[in-house]
């Protein structure tokens, strides 16, 4: 477990599509330990995502959607499997999650 975190720099790597950002940061271990890392994070705003059930087929719904990071990685169609998501776009998650389920396979 760790405790403490301090953000101790916060560089714009790029500003292009989403913000990328590579983040320094301390932290303390249970033991006492001071720990120093950086991690390169983009920031993508705010999402929602939900599992949608089938009570009479006792299924779960799923979306299937392209991922390029998968494609680049080897996946010989960068499709995946995924539960139903999007980014707030300044509503509500409730407002999100509808929005999201009334898209059809392939508008991302």
């Amino acid at each position: 477990m760790i405790e403490n975190i301090a953000i101790t720099k916060n560089e714009i790597l790029s500003d292009n599509w989403y913000t990328l950002r590579k983040v320094t940061y301390t932290y303390t271990k249970k033991d006492g330990s001071l720990h120093t890392q950086s991690r390169e994070a983009y920031d993508r705003g705010n999402g929602a995502a939900i599992l949608l059930y089938h009570p009479e087929h006792k299924t779960v719904i799923l979306t299937r959607q392209f991922r390029l990071p998968t494609y680049i990685n080897g996946n010989a169609t960068g499709m995946m499997i995924e539960a139903c998501a999007g980014l707030l776009d300044q509503e509500n998650p409730e407002e999100c999650i509808v929005r999201e389920r009334k898209k059809k396979p392939g508008q991302g």
